[in-house]
């Protein structure tokens, strides 16, 4: 059972519906190391083959082993601006398939449903892409180009629905649902009845082994087209945590955060200027946050003229901010973001009207009467009369289906899961739990935060799973 059906859950099911990644005959790998350990056995899929000893010496922009080997098979020089076609084959081997049910709460694509449509993603359109159908191919069928490289969020979202069609994985989907609770029982406690239809049923996903004492038993419910719950229960050996990070926004947790003008998703920026609740003679729009989604709101309300008070933490140059580490180039709008952050300070006004950055500062409190504090860092106080605020300071992971909220999961296991400063603990080449076998994670939750790289993940799991079912090759 997979939770979640983002891109990390459709490359998983691609996978194990019997996909199987073979290196291409008579290719040339860029990496002259690979490509010899490659030409070793190529009759051998690469789901069969050693992950470690294969990704062994590879670098890159992720951490992680086995995403940079998927990665530089898909798209061998794609990180110095090559075209170079991507070293695999791909066979569909029916009989090596492995039964499993992807559960997700909306439809295949994950949170990219939840994300404004037009904005346009950070990653180039071709690293959004997953195995064996280029996501620029199928923008060409739609008959439209990729703008600057990039593509927008609701290309992306339709991509991914259009994938699960294509190959031929929607029975493996099953959308609109939520789990409750994910925990471990004994396998002689489930019920007679459910033990009688899986073993009725040879086809069924919970054929479970002789040997498995223990199964995993997920709850939740189905939302039903009138708005009702139908609850569910299945039971697996091994469980897929690919839920993602968009689930709770990151609260300040200051006085007067839970009041009605003070918001946690640009969305709410977007609906009310929608609805015209605000516009260009308001008071501003506070934008708390220093990140991509709060560049994408000043963005948003400099298009639509909107003023606006940006408050973030940083020095404009710290080399921790996310527009220090992106190329001019290719990323000009989060640029001029960068480039307003610096020069439009309070203490000096700058060329850009409608907009007032304050670094250094954070948030004391929100008050009723829609005044907000500031604190800079040498203690000085500022008040400002605003219209809304958003507060876009990153997100967290929702786990509250596991026991004590995964905490126990996490490298520090004293401390929440957080996708970039504690995810959870796997083996790097199977993408287990270290602390729970049969549970794994994928994406941001295992520290994977981007599209390519959450991918090489995704072929771990495969390669663990068809292990443990015997469905190798002899």
């Amino acid at each position: 059972v997979f939770l979640g059906n983002g891109p990390s859950g459709i490359c998983l099911s691609y996978l194990l519906s019997g996909y199987i990644p073979y290196f291409k005959r008579d290719t040339l790998h860029p990496h002259p190391i690979l490509q010899r350990k490659l030409e070793e056995a190529p009759d051998v899929s690469i789901l069969d083959q050693d992950l470690e000893y294969l990704s062994e010496g590879l670098e890159g922009r992720s951490h992680s082993p086995v995403a940079l080997l998927f990665d530089t098979l898909q798209r061998p020089d794609t990180d110095f601006g090559g075209t170079a076609e991507s070293v695999l084959t791909w066979w569909h081997e029916t009989d090596r398939a492995v039964p499993h049910l992807v559960l997700g709460r909306n439809a295949p694509g994950g949170a990219w449903h939840s994300i404004e449509g037009s904005m346009i993603t950070l990653s180039r359109g071709e690293w959004m892409g997953l195995p064996d159908l280029p996501f620029k191919d199928w923008l060409k069928q739609k008959r439209r180009g990729l703008r600057n490289n990039r593509a927008t969020a609701e290309d992306i979202a339709q991509y991914y629905q259009h994938y699960v069609m294509k190959k031929g994985l929607q029975k493996n989907f099953r959308c609109g649902t939520v789990v409750t609770s994910v925990r471990k029982v004994r396998a002689e406690s489930i019920s007679n009845h459910a033990q009688k239809d899986l073993q009725e049923n040879s086809d069924s996903l919970w054929n479970l082994n002789e040997k498995s004492s223990e199964v995993f038993q997920v709850d939740g419910f189905f939302k039903t087209v009138k708005g009702g719950k139908e609850p569910f229960s299945v039971y697996a050996e091994n469980v897929v945590l690919a839920t993602g990070t968009y689930d709770s926004p990151t609260w300040l947790g200051v006085k007067g955060e839970t009041l009605s003008y003070v918001h946690h998703q640009l969305s709410a920026l977007e609906e009310a200027v929608k609805n015209n609740s605000i516009g260009i003679m308001s008071d501003p729009v506070l934008i708390v946050g220093a990140g991509l989604t709060a560049a994408d709101a000043i963005l948003f309300a400099h298009h639509c003229n909107i003023p606006v008070i940006h408050v973030f933490r940083r020095r404009v140059s710290d080399p921790g901010l996310i527009f220090n580490q992106l190329p001019k180039m290719m990323y000009p709008e989060y640029h001029k973001v960068h480039q307003m952050m610096k020069e439009q300070s309070a203490a000096c006004a700058g060329p850009y009207e409608c907009y007032v950055s304050l670094p250094e500062h954070h948030v004391l409190s929100f008050g009723k009467d829609k005044k907000c504090i500031f604190q800079d860092k040498n203690g000085y106080q500022k008040v400002y009369k605003i219209s809304m605020a958003l507060v876009l300071t990153g997100s967290n992971p929702n786990l509250s289906f596991l026991p004590n909220n995964g905490i126990g999961l996490a490298m520090d296991s004293d401390q929440p899961v957080n996708p970039k400063r504690n995810p959870i603990d796997v083996d790097p080449f199977t993408y287990e739990c270290i602390q729970e076998k049969g549970l794994y994670a994928l994406g941001p939750l295992a520290g994977d935060n981007f599209v390519r790289f959450v991918q090489g993940g995704a072929l771990a799991v495969a390669s663990s799973l068809l292990k443990k079912a015997n469905k190798n090759p002899p």
